[in-house]
């Protein structure tokens, strides 16, 4: 759909060379039979140039390709004006282009919002330290967490301050639901505390795009249909709480280099069970981390999680993410696939199955 938009741009600006060249006397046309005075002959090519750099930023994913095309729509509607009887017909094409702009912007603005955020985050961080993480940096966790720590390949590496991790897969709301298609991208801050994630899914064929913003104990959901029509929105002390364990999560599951976090308390060891609990900001979560004997993390299961229930109201349930298909990517041996269950009195609710696809630690700056 992109290219075909793009042709359909480069084509549109392309056509208004014609009204530049009868202008000047370059060219004749059996299109624009009218006469075009070389104010106006300017002003087609000014529309043609316009156009096609609004094609190109297009193509490049550049943002500015809106307002470029916007100039150009309104200098081409200015000429189709002068040359009304001949060239009206591209009026319909200038509305398609516009349609598309006010259809796109509001993705693009949402969209930012996350960006601005992430890049926001990196400027506040020092400069990355690469102290890496040994036997003595380990040596007080509990011998299951040490066993995952070798078995991910986490030891002897650079500590970890930030990662970047991309997801497939889908989510409903309850079992009534229909699968929403997903995929997603999120940057986690360790020291600061920070969780900026954004989603994009498809709802009945119409796009839904999602923006949580841990930070630092709060945070807020923000789940928009099309960019603009809020479908859902949470805050509040409930979900900053709730978040905090998505967090700690977070690092067991996805950087298990921060599990040496001196906000984590090790509470008790039963066999490959190993029960903590994080503290960050004066709120506190526990969690039980299950191990296997090959020292891979199966299971994350914590009482301090809310649910949403109608009308924007939440409820403490117990919250698992079960995990499994440990793959080696970037250096490290990582869960690739997860499931998020919630385990209602009445029976186990699983809304979200994950696919982890790339993650990166200690990132650069996103342009």
């Amino acid at each position: 759909m992109r290219i075909v938009f793009f042709i359909f741009l480069v084509i549109h600006s392309c056509i208004h060379l014609i009204g530049f060249l009868i202008a000047f006397g370059l060219s004749e046309s059996t299109i624009l039979k009218q006469p075009i005075s070389k104010i106006t002959g300017i002003l087609w090519l000014v529309a043609l140039i316009l156009l096609f750099y609004s094609a190109l930023l297009f193509i490049f994913k550049n943002p500015y390709w809106m307002l470029y095309g916007v100039f150009g729509i309104v200098i081409s509607q200015i000429v189709i004006y002068y040359s009304w009887h001949d060239a009206r017909f591209g009026t319909i094409i200038n509305i398609i282009i516009l349609f598309a702009i006010l259809i796109l912007y509001p993705t693009w603005r949402f969209n930012n919002k996350y960006k601005e955020e992430v890049r926001k985050s990196f400027r506040q961080l020092t400069t990355h330290q690469e102290t890496l993480l040994n036997e003595v940096s380990i040596k007080h966790l509990p011998e299951p967490v040490k066993k995952y720590l070798y078995y991910t390949q986490s030891v002897d590496k650079p500590k970890i301050e930030d990662f970047k991790a991309e997801f497939s897969g889908k989510i409903r709301k309850n079992k009534q639901s229909e699968w929403m298609p997903l995929t997603s991208e999120q940057y986690n801050f360790i020291e600061t505390a920070k969780r900026i994630f954004f989603m994009k899914a498809t709802m009945k064929h119409l796009p839904v795009e999602g923006f949580h913003f841990f930070n630092n104990g709060s945070a807020f959901m923000d789940i928009r249909l099309l960019s603009l029509f809020k479908v859902q929105y949470q805050s509040g002390d409930e979900m900053g709480k709730a978040e905090t364990v998505t967090f700690f999560n977070d690092m067991c599951c996805l950087a298990p280099a921060t599990l040496i976090d001196s906000r984590i308390k090790w509470l008790e060891t039963r066999g490959n069970q190993v029960k903590a609990s994080f503290t960050n900001n004066h709120i506190t979560i526990v969690a039980w981390l299950y191990f296997n004997d090959n020292g891979e993390l199966i299971n994350f299961v914590s009482d301090d999680r809310y649910a949403f229930e109608e009308g924007n109201a939440m409820r403490k349930i117990p919250w698992e993410t079960p995990l499994k298909n440990y793959k080696e990517r970037n250096g490290y041996k990582l869960a690739s696939y997860a499931q998020a269950i919630y385990k209602y009195p009445e029976g186990d609710l699983c809304y979200g199955i994950f696919n982890i696809s790339n993650v990166q630690y200690n990132c650069d700056i996103p342009e």
